[in-house]
């Protein structure tokens, strides 16, 4: 039984992989371009989602600000799932849905880019932070499963990744998130 279940999540995992490789990648170079224009021009990414998101989010900002896999200028990007403090005050003081679009209004710049991460692409608290970086000035990014939901629909770029699945819409955001933070690395000067 438990072999069975570890083969049948590495089938559909590897399936939905191949399926979105085999997919139109340019929303996927588009999202990695808006980073680095901004990184280029002295901005900034700003990322956040719920959950296992959440994690995607800090993980992303690490292999930025730290490095990838090659030695090169430290990249401006922040988590905002991060800052308990900030989380815990926005959501008691005004509502869980303005965690990240009240740090979006106070670190958020014109030529700055805010990465959604919702696996459903339905998240208020996340829909919330694009609409507040779009009013911002900022480019958007959405990466989502599912059919994206609103979420997908209100980005500049939306990466979807079609499936129903939270683990395994994870399991390939992780990986195209790893990708864009590989075409950053080697397109920043």
């Amino acid at each position: 039984m438990s072999v069975a279940l570890l083969r049948s999540a590495f089938d559909e995992s590897i399936a939905l992989h191949q399926r979105v490789k085999d997919g139109d990648a340019a929303a996927v170079v588009r999202a990695a371009a808006a980073i680095v224009d901004a990184l280029k021009l002295g901005g900034k990414l700003l990322v956040f989602g719920n959950g296992g998101s959440a994690a995607d989010a800090q993980h992303v900002a690490a292999e930025l600000v730290g490095r990838f896999q090659v030695e090169r200028i430290a990249l401006a990007a922040v988590a905002l799932t991060t800052d308990t403090s900030v989380l815990t005050s926005v959501a008691n003081d005004y509502a869980f849905e303005r965690v990240f679009a009240r740090q979006i209004e106070a670190l958020g710049r014109p030529g700055d880019v805010a990465l959604a991460l919702s696996t459903s692409g339905t998240s208020a608290n996340v829909m919330a932070a694009v609409e507040a970086a779009a009013a911002g000035g900022l480019r958007t990014i959405a990466m989502t499963g599912r059919d994206g939901g609103t979420l997908g629909g209100a980005a500049d770029v939306h990466v979807n990744v079609p499936d129903a699945s939270t683990a395994r819409v994870q399991e390939v955001h992780r990986t195209l998130l790893h990708a864009i933070c590989e075409i950053v690395e080697r397109t920043i000067d």
